[in-house]
């Protein structure tokens, strides 16, 4: 079943308690350059400049991002995502994208880490049966 934009969203909308924008939007892979981290969902904020006179305007706080690539011991792969500089202190932490990509939730990962951390689990799978 081929959904149009407009269609993903009123579906989206339709199933589920968020909004339609809450979460990476899936038919919005293609665009490259959101500003949103692919592994933890992290996007711009919003909050005010303040001026010494105590006049407040409007202004976004963007995510620091970086193109990262990164290493799958598991598929034996190198993948390219755009990450957070937090995100990528907590893959060092974690011990890697294999274990951290296991522990994440599907709705804070885009599209592309969805797919490959259903690989992931495929080639656990197989392996734990082998």
């Amino acid at each position: 079943m081929v959904l149009t934009c407009t269609a993903q969203v009123a579906y989206i909308a339709a199933f589920s308690r968020e909004s339609p924008f809450a979460g990476p939007c899936f038919f919005f892979e293609g665009l490259s350059m959101s500003r949103r981290c692919e592994l933890t969902g992290v996007g711009p904020m919003v909050g005010n400049n303040v001026s010494h006179s105590n006049v407040k305007t409007k202004r976004r706080f963007l995510p620091a991002l970086k193109a990262i690539t990164l290493q799958s011991e598991v598929l034996g792969q190198s993948f390219r995502l755009r990450i957070t500089n937090a995100a990528l202190r907590t893959l060092d932490f974690r011990g890697g994208l294999d274990v951290f990509l296991v522990k994440a939730p599907d709705a804070d990962l885009s599209l592309r880490a969805v797919r490959i951390k259903r690989q992931l689990k495929a080639k656990l799978a197989a392996q734990a049966a082998a």
